[in-house]
């Protein structure tokens, strides 16, 4: 009886739901909500100018690009659980570093929370991988955001205002969201997921999983869309403040429009049913389509800053469209006995972007203005349409073995 009195997200479910996913989701989001707007201005007033920023960046892409890549192969030694305390804990390490400000600290901090996110991800989508099954993994994804709508449609403008008050606060309140990420995690007792069998030989190099990946066609295309994807976000979140402000917009519009582009996370839901009636290769090529000709528009824009934001803020749609639909194509294609390493394989989109992205940038900006950026993140989203035009039509759909018709029989 005493039970019923208990949160609901307070009791121990034997069988990990969406539910608990989609909490743990809300919470690691409103950690890197907060951060995601005051991060870019704080390492911009650190080093000075856009292109010390890219470098930094990319220099924290690479380290975490090799962790995540390392984290399968560290769980065949410390526990899932433990390896994912250890990511939040990186959240700690590098909310400590920023608030000290100066421009070493702050560059370590990057590679601390980006570490954070690689670590993490990986963890937490093979947890997915374990305990979801593939029919919903859809509602998964969907769920997950709309527990991390209100924290990423609050947490940018938030964040840049608490800073202006007093520069540490916002990452203070981030580190009393990833306490609170871990104690969740904990009492969900997530364990180490599940084991398809038990190891008859030594530990696989954390390397040679690659080669499986690359035999596998579906898996290195939907790995694709999601590092462009994660691209397009990378621009929109650092470079787009960066705009404003060289603009003379000031530092406040890119977290408004952060926050108001975030916002529709709400719709996810509506966006799910959207691409269920539409098939997943139609979603995914219609969104990169349409993000790709919104990058385009706000390059050409440029001499009108507001205009070209307001671009920007429609690209948004489509990416947060992508989002739900764009990580599909890899997750469905998965293997069982290969949750574990796919799930690094998958998590490693955001360091590849997160080195791509301020490496484009850099170069870019060496003979061209900011907009630039823009535009070449519209060639590489218009690349990513022409992909998802050769995946298969009735991906996703439910088979006519199971009694319904996919999508346009």
């Amino acid at each position: 009886m005493a039970n019923r009195y208990i949160p609901i997200f307070l009791r121990h479910s034997p069988v990990p739901r969406v539910q608990n996913f989609a909490l743990l989701a809300g919470l690691e989001a409103s950690v890197r909500g907060m951060l995601i707007s005051v991060m870019p201005l704080t390492v911009y007033e650190a080093l000075g100018d856009a292109e010390a920023v890219s470098s930094r960046y990319f220099i924290a892409g690479l380290v975490s690009l090799l962790i995540g890549l390392m984290v399968p192969w560290a769980t065949r030694h410390i526990p899932r659980r433990w390896m994912y305390s250890l990511g939040v804990s990186f959240y700690g390490l590098g909310i400590t570093l920023a608030i000290i400000g100066t421009p070493w600290a702050v560059s370590v901090a990057l590679m601390a929370l980006a570490a954070a996110t690689a670590t993490t991800f990986v963890c937490f989508n093979a947890y997915i991988l374990d305990y979801i099954s593939r029919s919903q993994l859809g509602q998964s994804q969907s769920l997950q955001m709309v527990y991390a709508a209100t924290p990423w449609a609050v947490g940018p403008l938030l964040g840049v205002w608490l800073r202006s008050i007093w520069a540490p606060l916002p990452f203070l309140i981030a580190g009393v969201f990833a306490v609170a990420l871990l104690v969740a995690f904990w009492v969900l007792r997530l364990g180490n997921g599940k084991q398809i069998s038990k190891a008859k030989g030594p530990a696989t190099n954390p390397l040679a999983f690659l080669g499986r990946f690359f035999r596998q066609p579906r898996l290195i295309a939907g790995w694709l869309f999601a590092v462009i994807r994660s691209c397009g976000w990378w621009v929109y979140v650092v470079y787009l403040p960066i705009f404003c402000i060289e603009a003379g917009l000031g530092d406040k519009i890119g977290g408004v429009a952060l926050s108001l582009s975030n916002a529709l996370l709400f719709t996810t839901p509506l966006m799910l049913r959207v691409v269920n009636r539409l098939s997943v290769r139609r979603a995914v090529q219609g969104a990169f389509g349409l993000c790709s000709l919104a990058f385009f528009g706000s390059a050409l824009l440029a001499p009108v800053p507001i205009a070209s934001v307001l671009m920007m803020m429609g690209a948004s749609v489509m990416l947060v469209a992508l989002d739900v639909a764009g990580g599909l194509p890899f997750l469905m294609a998965v293997k069982p006995s290969e949750r574990t390493e796919m799930a690094a394989i998958y998590s490693s989109f955001r360091d590849v972007s997160g080195i791509l992205t301020p490496g484009a940038a850099w170069l870019v900006l060496l003979v061209a203005p900011l907009p630039g950026v823009f535009a070449v993140c519209g060639a590489a989203l218009a690349g990513a349409y022409v992909i998802a035009g050769r995946l298969h039509p009735r991906l996703g759909a439910a088979r006519p073995s199971h009694g319904r018709l996919a999508p346009g029989e």
